[in-house]
């Protein structure tokens, strides 16, 4: 079984949007209040949360998370990596590295917005993370339970590492026999001229900031019980599927049940968006739980 938590279905700019006197935005419905888009997913006994935007604290504390095995990042864009930095309790209080899987080019994007976490002398604090680099083959989750690294605090000096701290090459992904690993299946697609990736967890998929999915990325998706796509606004869009194309998208891919997300302010209000969509497909919203 596994079990995905939406913690934020909104757009960049989340809805409301900040000085937006709209409809949408003045709507007293919980369901149209969307932090930035992420998820976590509990499967196989793993807990991973997918993307961490600049709404990650909140959203761990609204969602009551305490662990993480993996944090798997879709692109690099800030509305989906800007929350990195507050890994930091989760170092602190378990005394683990947080395990990131992303594309090399998402790592390049880190090293520059994320400096001071890369340093060679690191201010006390700094986060601490492990990077595996992944692309479009199914690639292994392990445990995030210290057996590779752990994390020892010293006041004023920071971190000193006390395990194996391998990264950045398959090994990192891939070394030992270890129980209660899991594989995930990336799903290629594209935002605009950017490769993204969604993931595959059992027989839910999650794929987000698309607006184009390769022909050969559907035999991925086949038997799907959940299907998530996101979707900003009706009609063109440069780098996300439109409502028409999204639903146009879900039933091709033909899960039992498809969810929009990354929603934008100028689509309707939540029921009245859900009254227009065939049957099958639905908004998802904010501490909406999905099972499969």
């Amino acid at each position: 079984m596994t079990r995905l938590t939406f913690l934020g279905t909104g757009t960049s700019q989340g809805v409301p949007m900040i000085g937006c006197g709209c409809e949408v935005c003045r709507s007293g419905d919980n369901r149209d209040k969307r932090l930035r888009a992420s998820a976590f997913v509990e499967y196989g006994g793993l807990k991973i949360l997918v993307d961490a935007g600049p709404d990650f604290r909140y959203q761990m504390l609204r969602a009551g998370i305490s662990h993480l095995d993996a944090i798997l990042l879709t692109h690099n864009h800030k509305d989906h990596t800007g929350g990195l930095d507050d890994v930091r309790a989760f170092n602190y209080l378990e005394g683990l590295p947080a395990e990131i899987y992303c594309e090399e080019y998402v790592e390049e994007s880190l090293r520059k917005e994320y400096s001071y976490a890369f340093s060679e002398k690191k201010y006390p604090g700094a986060p601490e993370w492990h990077i595996h680099h992944i692309d479009e083959k199914p690639f292994t989750v392990y445990p995030n339970d210290g057996a590779g690294d752990r994390l020892v605090w010293i006041s004023g000096k920071g971190y000193v590492h006390t395990g194996n701290m391998t990264t950045h090459t398959e090994d990192a992904i891939s070394t030992g026999n270890r129980s209660g690993a899991v594989e995930v299946i990336p799903i290629r697609g594209m935002h605009y001229r950017l490769p993204v990736l969604g993931f595959r967890f059992g027989n839910i998929a999650y794929c987000t900031d698309m607006n184009y999915i390769p022909e050969k990325e559907f035999c991925k998706l086949h038997g799907l019980e959940h299907f998530v796509i996101n979707c900003v606004k009706r009609g063109h869009h440069i780098s996300h599927f439109s409502l028409e194309e999204a639903v146009a998208t879900a039933e091709k891919v033909g899960a039992r049940h498809s969810w929009l997300t990354h929603l934008s302010h100028q689509l309707p209000r939540y029921d009245e968006l859900c009254r227009e969509l065939p049957q099958g497909i639905l908004p998802a919203y904010d501490g909406l739980v999905i099972e499969g």
